[in-house]
């Protein structure tokens, strides 16, 4: 039972008492007072000499003389009150069944009190004495501290940004034995200055930050949240050279240390002046192991293919493509595409470009090499900056089908390649950043469309030609692990996440401001932080089976979210795909869900069901992936 009660001496305190000690019956009395005591209670165990009766005797009334409050601090929506004394004694009471404001309008009519400029749930209590009040100012008069008060303080702020728990933990644990032996051992101590009680309630902030309730009926139970370790800051490298490359290869060519060149090329990327020719073994179009010699053999055989293939489509009647309306459609698809891809680059730019001529050459032998597949809008994209390197039409085209080989799920007709890399992104920023997750799911964002794009051509619209071409070379070694692009997608968001979340964007202005950050990127700041990023996940403590499979890494059975229902979930088709998709065919719906399930300190499991793809929502993701963003 909690109440205000008069003393004897005119004298006023804030009493409670358990509810099998209570001996007067007041109206006044509100029986959904209770308090908690977020310290376990040690177990005690009674001497010999000691009898049942002096352990009830040892229940304690505990009481607040209202002269003695200095502040008090309310949370959790008016249902937690932090009483703090002068003698730095706090309290916590919970108010299970309803809230403190019946309790606070009676207290306030006894005691005079102000809101604090630091925050505004502590209110001060004001005191009549104002030569204590500005004595309290100093801290070198408060003397509470056997150590230099300024540095214990101050450590005390350091430590609660990293360490908020454990430090909270820390700075009351000589509180403990006042829960259970009352105030002796504090009656030495001098008055607390309304910093001090600012910087112990931002502590208090703190640690409900950095922890999880559970409520119950009679308790509640304390979790610390699980966190990522720090970031780490990992500088990038210089490009790999030419006299490194020539270095690498024996008197034949041959590449013998795969392995380090791949380090290499992930820690700094190629040096343009040879990025012609280490392209062609990262795209596979050059075997590591093949000499000078074989490499020329091979050029030989792969040219004769290619002419072959493109001789199939250029020797193709006028009546042949009229009979032929899957070819005739692809090919129409090439020519609107070529005529608007890069345009404003030099190497393509103007009229009668012979360049745009080869990259419609290569575009339509591909569709003859996989016809299967054909032509997806997009693939235009990909093989710009690759022509624009190499410059020769057999070389482009084979290292453009090493590319298509890395990424063919992206262009998968029923976009199951897409969907499950935009579910897999989900996943990765919940668990590496679930501020901005969470922030994105209240907004309808959750389903990550906004980054259609960047996964479809490889964030080929958000840098330079230069830029690009550091940033796909860097992928190509598949390092430092699966899915490495996605942790690109987790960079650039993490880096974006205090603008998104400070100015409460939805999920119109979240689009407009990725769509912006188009040629405003920092490759080499991005791919830092990303790699920064993968190593905070594999350190982290409670990595999940979930992202180890994400990332390549083996499982080892500890599992707090599920998998989606299906990977490819239920499908059905429903409606044909138009001008602004890539293919004249039957598109697919998907019903792709995702169930976060967080354990609490007791042991239970919370399903929280988010629906990130819905047959609504497959039109939203055309229109932004394909009608607005090509």
């Amino acid at each position: 039972m909690l109440c205000i009660v008069q003393n004897p001496d005119g004298t006023k305190c804030i009493e409670w008492r358990p509810n099998d000690l209570i001996t007067i019956d007041s109206d006044t009395q509100d029986q959904e007072w209770a308090v908690v005591n977020t310290i376990a209670r040690r177990q005690r165990t009674l001497s010999g000499n000691m009898t049942s009766d002096y352990a009830t005797a040892r229940a304690r009334i505990i009481k607040i003389p209202l002269d003695d409050l200095e502040n008090f601090r309310i949370s959790r929506n008016n249902q937690q009150m932090i009483f703090t004394t002068k003698h730095v004694w706090q309290m916590t009471l919970y108010f299970q069944h309803g809230n403190a404001e019946i309790f606070l309008a009676n207290l306030k009519s006894h005691i005079k009190t102000a809101k604090s400029r630091h925050d505004k749930k502590l209110y001060i209590v004001v005191e009549s004495n104002t030569e204590t009040q500005v004595l309290n100012k100093s801290f070198a008069e408060l003397d509470i501290f056997t150590e230099n008060p300024t540095d214990v303080v101050w450590g005390f702020v350091s430590n609660l940004r990293q360490r908020p728990y454990e430090t909270t933990m820390e700075a009351f644990s000589k509180l403990t034995d006042i829960v259970y032996n009352g105030n002796e051992a504090m009656n030495d101590k001098r008055d607390m200055s309304e910093e001090v009680a600012d910087l112990l309630t931002k502590s208090m902030s703190a640690m409900e930050d950095a922890t999880t309730t559970t409520k119950s009926d009679e308790y509640e139970v304390i979790s610390v949240k699980p966190t990522l370790p720090p970031r780490p800051c990992i500088p990038r490298g210089t490009p790999l050279s030419t006299e490194k490359w020539e270095g690498l290869q024996d008197t034949e060519g041959r590449v013998a240390e795969v392995d380090g060149v791949k380090q290499l090329i992930f820690r700094g990327g190629v040096a343009h002046s040879i990025r012609h020719a280490v392209w062609k073994y990262l795209l596979d179009y050059y075997p590591w192991s093949m000499s000078h010699s074989e490499i020329k053999n091979l050029q030989r055989r792969k040219t004769e293919e290619y002419f072959s293939m493109k001789l199939q489509w250029r020797s193709m009647t006028e009546g042949q493509e009229l009979r032929f309306s899957e070819y005739r459609d692809r090919k129409s698809l090439v020519e609107k595409d070529v005529n608007r891809t890069d345009r404003t680059h030099p190497f393509y730019a103007g009229d009668n470009n012979p360049n745009l001529v080869v990259l419609q050459d290569i575009l339509m032998t591909y569709v003859m090499y996989n016809f299967d597949l054909g032509y997806v809008q997009g693939m235009s994209d990909i093989l710009a900056p690759i022509l624009l390197l190499l410059g020769n039409e057999v070389d482009s085209f084979w290292c453009f089908v090493g590319f298509m080989d890395k990424i063919a799920p992206n262009f998968d007709m029923d976009q199951a390649g897409m969907k499950q890399q935009l579910l897999h992104l989900q996943q990765l920023l919940t668990f590496a950043s679930p501020e901005l997750a969470h922030h994105l799911a209240q907004k309808d964002s959750g389903n990550m469309y906004f980054c259609f794009r960047w996964l479809l051509v490889w964030f080929k619209r958000e840098f330079s030609h230069r830029d690009i071409m550091r940033l796909w070379e860097v992928l190509w070694t598949g390092l430092p692990c699966a899915n490495f692009h996605l942790l690109i997608c987790v960079a650039i968001l993490d880096a974006e996440k205090d603008i998104i979340i400070s100015n409460n964007y939805g999920f119109t202005e979240i689009l407009k401001h990725v769509n912006e950050l188009s040629m405003r990127l920092d490759v080499d700041k991005i791919l830092s932080t990303a790699e920064g990023i993968y190593h905070q996940i594999v350190s982290a403590p409670h990595l999940t089976d979930q992202i180890r499979v994400i990332i390549g890494l083996p499982t080892v059975g500890i599992t707090t979210q599920t998998e989606a229902d299906d990977d490819s979930g239920d499908e059905s088709p429903t409606r044909q795909q138009g001008e602004g998709a890539s293919h004249s065919r039957s598109e697919s719906t998907s019903h792709l869900r995702s169930e976060a399930v967080t354990v609490n300190g007791n042991g239970k499991e919370n399903n929280d069901q988010r629906v990130l793809f819905t047959p609504e929502m497959d039109e939203v993701m055309y229109q932004i992936g394909l009608d607005m963003n090509f």
